[in-house]
């Protein structure tokens, strides 16, 4: 069985090129954890998506190991990426970006999305992103 779990951490990371250099490296440090029983398997694992940000959820156990899961591209990194935009808007609710987010973007987006989720309704997780995109300053079409 494995031991209580002490922290609960939460990084975005660029698929396949975690290193020791901070965050990883003064995250995991001050837990007292081996760097390595993260960065080696993490790389190996995300490979197929070199250079993706993807969050990460990592476990550090009170007898020091851990485990950890892949959540996924984050929200807004894909609503930007399907724009062609670099960010969204500094003030949302007075500022909009040009470009408008089309249904059939969303229902990509929210496809991809669909395995982090707690749901398993397209619908649901469509709303979500919507509302991200909404929170960036991006209108959604119809």
């Amino acid at each position: 069985m494995a031991s209580p779990i002490k922290a609960t951490l939460k990084m975005k990371l660029r698929g396949g090129q975690a290193s020791a250099a901070p965050p990883v490296g003064s995250t995991l440090g001050q837990y007292g954890v081996n760097m390595m029983d993260f960065i080696n398997p993490f790389n190996e694992e995300t490979k197929d998506i070199m250079g993706q940000d993807i969050t990460v959820h990592i476990f550090i156990h009170e007898d020091k190991t851990m485990t950890w899961r892949v959540v996924g591209t984050p929200t807004d990194v894909l609503i930007l990426k399907a724009l062609g935009e670099s960010k969204g808007s500094g003030v949302p609710n007075k500022e909009k970006l040009s470009k408008k987010l089309s249904q059939a973007q969303l229902t990509e987006i929210a496809e991809t999305k669909m395995k982090d989720m707690n749901t398993d309704r397209l619908e649901s997780v469509k709303k979500m992103v919507a509302g991200t995109a909404r929170s960036m300053g991006i209108e959604v079409e119809g």
